[in-house]
C-alpha cells in the first residue's frame, strides 16, 4: 500500500512551471485588497458635541446654561482611513514578491514567504485599526471649552474637525 496519495492536477489548473507560486501571489493580492476594503469600512466613525443649546423663544444658552444671544458652537469629528495602511499593504506585498525572487531556493520557501506576507498584512491592518479606533474614541470632547479651536491628541487615522455654529432644529 502507498504511504502517500497521488492527486493528479485539476484540468482547470495550469501545469505551467511556477503556476503554484503565481496562484499564491494572486492569493496574496486578493487578501491585500480584501483587507484594505475591510479596513476602509471599519475605520470610519464620527462623534460630536455642542456646548450650550437653544431656548424655545429663539434665544440660546451658553456652555454654562446661561442665556446668551451668541449662537453656541458645535464640534464634529469624522474619522477617515489612514493612507499609511494602504502603503503598508502595498509595501508588504512588494517586499514579499521581491524576497521570493531574490532568496527563495525552492517552491516551498517561496510559498512560505507569501503565506507569511498574508498573515503580516492582516495583522498590521488589524492592529492599526484597533489603535485607530481606540485613539479616536479617547479624544476628550468634554475638555472642549466651546471656543473656536479644538485640539486633538495624536490619532492613528485621519480626523476631520469641524467647529461651526449650532444649527437650528427647525
Amino acid at each position: 500500500m502507498r504511504d502517500t496519495l497521488h492527486h493528479s492536477p485539476d484540468a482547470r489548473l495550469s501545469t505551467l512551471p511556477g503556476a503554484t507560486i503565481i496562484r499564491r501571489i494572486r492569493r496574496l493580492l486578493l487578501w491585500g485588497l480584501g483587507t484594505a476594503l475591510v479596513y476602509t469600512g471599519l475605520s470610519a466613525a464620527s462623534k460630536g458635541l455642542c456646548r450650550g443649546g437653544a431656548t424655545g423663544d429663539g434665544g440660546y444658552l451658553d456652555a454654562d446654561g446661561r442665556a446668551t444671544t451668541a449662537v453656541p458652537l458645535c464640534v464634529d469629528l469624522v474619522l477617515r482611513p489612514s493612507p499609511v495602511v494602504y502603503v503598508a499593504i502595498a509595501a508588504i506585498a512588494l517586499i514579499a514578491i521581491t524576497l521570493v525572487l531574490r532568496r527563495s531556493a525552492d517552491e516551498a520557501s517561496a510559498l512560505r514567504t507569501l503565506d507569511r506576507a498574508v498573515i503580516l498584512i492582516v495583522a498590521v491592518t488589524a492592529a492599526w485599526l484597533a489603535l485607530t479606533l481606540v485613539s479616536f474614541m479617547s479624544i476628550p470632547l468634554d475638555a472642549w471649552d466651546g471656543g473656536e479651536r479644538f485640539w486633538i491628541p495624536f490619532t492613528f487615522g485621519n480626523v476631520d474637525i469641524d467647529v461651526s455654529p449650532m444649527q437650528s432644529g427647525g
